[in-house]
């Protein structure tokens, strides 16, 4: 295998990686927390696990040069839902979607294919596309362990990686 699959497929990791530490952190979270907000201006916590159980699937709208509408309509999917178990599953669903996208993609469609957001003047390549995904979901995660530590969860940084 040649270095820019095998590149992917790291990444491709690092995705599984976040959304089985997201699944774990997402399990802690007990049912009268959903409303907890750290701040006026944030997110709350439901709406939070609702933005990060929706990126692969938005984003992957997104990069495939869906309309504002049509990414809306992915990201609010799970608007209203608030039971663990299936938020998880729907996460894990829309990360297989992602991945199935990125793989179908030969090596110089991963390097040369551009596409552009509804939002930005210019494109960009699948794999930067790819990666963008990737640190979208650790930095949403991210906000999530601190959610949790915040409202009195003992999670230690370990179970990023478990």
């Amino acid at each position: 295998m040649n270095g820019t699959l095998q590149m992917r497929d790291h990444l491709l990791q690092e995705l599984d990686l976040v959304v089985r530490t997201t699944g774990s952190l997402i399990a802690r979270i007990g049912e009268g927390e959903w409303a907890y907000r750290p701040q006026a201006n944030m997110r709350s916590l439901l709406e939070l696990v609702h933005h990060l159980v929706a990126i692969p699937a938005s984003d992957l709208a997104i990069l495939q040069e869906k309309s504002e509408p049509e990414v809306a309509a992915i990201e609010n999917a799970s608007a209203g839902i608030a039971d663990r178990e299936l938020l998880v599953r729907r996460l894990e669903d829309n990360c297989e979607l992602f991945k199935r996208y990125i793989l179908s993609l030969s090596e110089d469609e991963l390097l040369h294919k551009s596409t552009k957001a509804y939002y930005l003047d210019h494109g960009a390549v699948q794999a930067k596309w790819l990666i963008e995904v990737v640190t979208h979901m650790f930095h949403h995660r991210s906000q999530l362990y601190n959610y949790l530590k915040q409202n009195g969860h003992d999670v230690q940084f370990f179970i990023l990686y478990a």
